[in-house]
């Protein structure tokens, strides 16, 4: 069995060495997949693991890059012009599956030129994939080729696509600032923009949650004895949490049947304001009239301060130093005693 072949096919070569398992194709070693299986499932992969867009910019950056080897490698045969390299270059990756292109319009001093793609080893990709539209590849490894002979950089605008329904593909080249490295920098740019996105819609979703928690374990209604609640005030209150307070304390009263209802302030940020010492009157006023009497007990000698320099009225409840003595009293009020 002969184990070497080797064909010629319109001017492009082809050798196989099968003792060696080698494919030789225009003198380079190569290497066969099948579109519609093995190449769809690795450009799957790299979609999957690296994201559409960032799997996009792989593929545009690939192409641009591989197509500048071989721009390079015709830019150095001077004797081939490049209207004479276009013609070459579409034939050869036409023998090599990658479809038909043709080269139209190529304007060497305007550095402008338009390329039909039909049936291109990526449009068939992308077919068995679903996709509806974005070939980024093959567009970008001609703006390469290009940039290489042209001596400078050429980018691309697809103007239509086979994958939409046209019967090709259709991309304009001219010369342009952008660059796969730009194209680079602004994916990253966005991807760490959506991430501090990302990061603080997090933090916006675990503020409002805590500020839940905050609100629900927020100065809760404690019964402590038949007839007695305690309601403690902590920390700091702005007009939000003063807010449900208050209507947290007037809604859950009622269920306690509670007589007497002790404000106990001692856990109370110590930078007082009078915001916070009109809550108190507030709450206090507003349990009075669905028929429970108020005690205040912890007042601390910053808030009795405000409470002087203020408007605030709370000399009309009775006042005791600890949450102690103000159980005793209301037990008292109220004709019982602890034994």
């Amino acid at each position: 069995m002969d184990m070497k072949k080797q064909m010629d096919i319109n001017g492009i070569e082809f050798s196989w060495n099968l003792e060696e398992g080698q494919l030789i194709f225009e003198q380079q070693d190569s290497v066969l997949f099948w579109i519609s299986s093995a190449m769809k499932s690795f450009f799957d992969t790299i979609e999957e693991i690296s994201g559409t867009e960032a799997s996009k910019l792989v593929f545009e950056t690939t192409g641009f890059r591989q197509g500048i080897t071989v721009g390079e490698y015709f830019e150095k045969k001077k004797n081939v012009s490049i209207e004479e390299a276009s013609k070459l270059i579409t034939n050869t990756y036409a023998s090599a599956g990658w479809g038909h292109a043709v080269i139209e319009e190529l304007d060497i001093e305007s550095k402008t030129f338009t390329v039909k793609f039909k049936n291109s080893w990526e449009y068939k990709i992308h077919k068995a994939q679903g996709k509806s539209a974005g070939a980024k590849y093959i567009p970008a490894h001609y703006a390469g080729i290009f940039t290489a002979m042209l001596g400078t950089n050429i980018w691309y605008e697809i103007i239509q696509d086979q994958i939409e329904g046209h019967e090709y593909s259709v991309v304009r080249y001219f010369q342009s600032d952008i660059t796969v490295n730009h194209n680079i920098r602004q994916l990253a740019k966005k991807t760490e923009t959506d991430h501090i996105l990302e990061l603080e819609a997090l933090v916006e979703d675990k503020t409002r949650d805590l500020t839940e928690l905050v609100k629900e374990l927020s100065s809760p209604i404690i019964p402590v004895l038949e007839g007695i609640v305690v309601v403690p005030l902590i920390g700091k209150y702005d007009e939000e949490r003063a807010i449900s307070i208050v209507e947290k304390t007037l809604t859950n009263l009622p269920s306690h049947k509670a007589s007497y209802l002790i404000l106990d302030l001692t856990g109370l940020h110590q930078n007082i304001s009078q915001y916070t010492a009109r809550l108190i009157e507030n709450i206090a006023s507003a349990t009075s009239l669905i028929g429970i009497k108020t005690v205040l007990v912890g007042i601390s000698p910053q808030l009795s301060m405000v409470i002087i320099q203020s408007d605030v009225q709370l000399s009309k409840f009775d006042c005791f130093k600890t949450l102690q003595h103000g159980i005793h009293y209301a037990l008292g009020q109220m004709g019982k005693r602890i034994v």
